[in-house]
Formats: structure tokens, C-alpha cells, sequence
């Protein structure tokens, strides 16, 4: 019995073997250099938007500072898939060993990054229904002060929830040695465990459909007030600044939404785990590529600026 207690013990810090993405050797160099590109353009525009905002005195207003917040999370979450998605690319199928340790880090930031994005999606669909719904009591509610509490808020609670989930998988023993996944992930570190893994069911799904239903409920009943406004205002030029800015954020929020769902939902299916594998992938590529185009890109203040750079360094040269 000692035996079997001190083999689950070493274990339990050993190497993992992690299968790998459905691509061809003739395409996977073709794939690293695509993902590399979209990985640089990822880091170089949420962390230039984040350094923009940051040293913009004008931009220390409460949607810039979730804008922050939002790129932040994008950076992190790219950060903790990608360099090892790129890294298996180049390696032998037989030869994508990742520790145990790794394995737990990356899976407590990866599912950091999606309970974040959803906490932060929920405050920014509440900022922007209180700048069109109600734009004169603004400046008092959403001051920088309550941005920064809620902000912090937001954090705090997904970094405990986040870490609960994983703890709970961490406590169990190994008796497999595979991760069936090109990531680590909560369910594929519990399913390496034979042991009784029903509190990690139960909380895991609790914490699921609390998430969920806390994002889609708050973004919805949000959206349907605005679109209410709306409907009732004979403003077209606030309608259509209201509807161009609500669209945009749905767009996002409906690719996350819809992506992170795929991927919860189709680990209960082997079957389609190559599906299941391209949906988290795109969960944390796509939105990071796509943000600072919508939110940057089409905020007058930050691409006015960014154009100013450009062209103050054309000049200089």
C-alpha cells in the first residue's frame, strides 16, 4: 500500500506525453509560420494599445481602462497556448513531453484567461449600456474609482474560482500518462486519475453554467435595454453610434461565446476531438486578433493616435 502511494507520489511530477494537432508534416511548417505571425501581431497590438493607454493621460477614462483590462487577458491567454503550440510543431509526435507542473500552469491560465474575458465582456456591456442608456449620470458611476473595483473585482473572483478548479484535479493521483489534448486543460489533467472524480464534475459544471449563465444573461438583458433606447429614440446619429458600438462588442463576445461552449461541450465526445481541439484554439487566437482591430482600430481617440505615430515617424525619416 506505501508502494502504491509513493509510485502515485513520483507520478504525479513525472513527464506527460501531449497529442498532437491534426496537421500534415507537409503542412506544419506552413501552420508555425502562419501562428507565428498571428502571435507577434497579437503581442505587438494588445501590449501597444495597453503602453498607449497607459502613458495617454486623455485615455485614463473608464473604457479605456477595460479596453486595458481586455488586452491584458488576451496577452496572457495567447501566451500560455501558443509558444507551446509552435514549440510541438517543429517536435517529433512521439517527442511532445510537457511536466506535470507545466501541464498545471498552463491549465490554470488558460482557464484564467477565458473566466477573465467573460468577467470583463460583462463590465464592459454594463459601461457601455450606462454611456447610451443613461450618458448624464455616466461620469458618477462609472468613475475611474469603480472601474478599478470592479476591474479588480473581476480578477479576484475568476483567480479563486480558476484556482478551486484546479486544485481539485491536482489532489487526485495518476494512473494514465497521456494528456489528449495539444494543451492542458482541467479535464484533461483529471482525466488522468482513476480515481472517483464526481466533485470535479459537479464543481466543474456549477462553475460552468454559473459563468455562462451570469455572461449571457448580463450581455443579453443589457443589449435588449440599449436596443429598447434605442427603438424609442429619434436620435439616428446616437442610434447609429449605439448600434455600430453594440455590434462590434456582440461580434466579439458571440466568437468567444460560441468557440469556449464548442470546446466545453465536445470533451464529453471523443469522437469529435479534433473539433473540440480547433474550437479552443481559436478561442484564444481569434478574439486577441480581432480586439484591438474593433475595440482600437474603431475608437476614434486610439487610432488617432496611432495614426499620429505613424506619421510623426514617417516624417522623422
Amino acid at each position: 500500500m506505501l508502494l502504491s502511494q509513493m509510485d502515485n507520489l513520483t507520478f504525479k511530477y513525472s513527464v506527460l506525453l501531449m497529442e498532437e494537432l491534426q496537421v500534415t508534416p507537409q503542412s506544419s511548417f506552413a501552420a508555425f509560420i502562419l501562428l507565428l505571425m498571428i502571435y507577434i501581431f497579437i503581442i505587438i497590438s494588445n501590449i501597444g494599445i495597453m503602453i498607449q493607454i497607459s502613458t495617454e493621460k486623455s485615455l485614463h477614462q473608464p473604457m479605456y481602462v477595460l479596453l486595458c483590462n481586455l488586452t491584458l487577458n488576451d496577452v496572457l491567454g495567447t501566451t500560455a497556448l501558443v509558444p507551446r503550440l509552435l514549440k510541438d510543431f517543429l517536435t517529433n509526435p512521439s517527442e511532445r513531453y510537457i511536466t506535470y507542473v507545466e501541464c498545471v500552469i498552463q491549465a490554470y491560465f488558460l482557464h484564467l484567461n477565458g473566466t477573465a474575458s467573460h468577467a470583463v465582456i460583462i463590465i464592459m456591456a454594463f459601461d457601455r449600456y450606462v454611456a447610451i442608456c443613461n450618458p448624464l449620470r455616466y461620469p458618477t458611476i462609472m468613475s475611474n474609482n469603480m472601474v478599478v473595483k470592479l476591474s479588480a473585482g473581476a480578477w479576484g473572483a475568476a483567480v479563486v474560482m480558476v484556482g478551486i478548479l484546479i486544485g481539485l484535479s491536482v489532489r487526485l493521483s495518476h494512473c494514465r500518462s497521456v494528456i489528449q489534448n495539444p494543451f492542458c486543460d482541467n479535464a484533461s489533467i483529471f482525466k488522468l486519475s482513476c480515481e472517483n472524480t464526481v466533485i470535479n464534475n459537479v464543481y466543474g459544471l456549477t462553475f460552468t453554467v454559473v459563468l455562462f449563465s451570469s455572461s449571457i444573461g448580463s450581455v443579453a438583458l443589457t443589449y435588449l435595454k440599449i436596443a429598447m433606447i434605442c427603438f424609442k429614440s429619434k436620435n439616428k446619429s446616437t442610434n447609429s453610434k449605439a448600434i455600430k458600438t453594440c455590434s462590434t462588442h456582440l461580434t466579439v463576445y458571440i466568437i468567444m461565446l460560441v468557440s469556449g461552449s464548442v470546446s466545453i461541450f465536445l470533451h464529453r465526445f471523443p469522437v469529435y476531438a479534433e473539433i473540440r481541439k480547433t474550437s479552443v484554439t481559436m478561442f484564444h487566437v481569434i478574439p486577441p486578433v480581432l480586439n484591438p482591430i474593433i475595440y482600437g482600430l474603431q475608437t476614434k481617440e486610439i487610432r488617432q493616435r496611432l495614426f499620429k505615430f505613424f506619421r510623426n515617424k514617417v516624417i522623422t525619416k
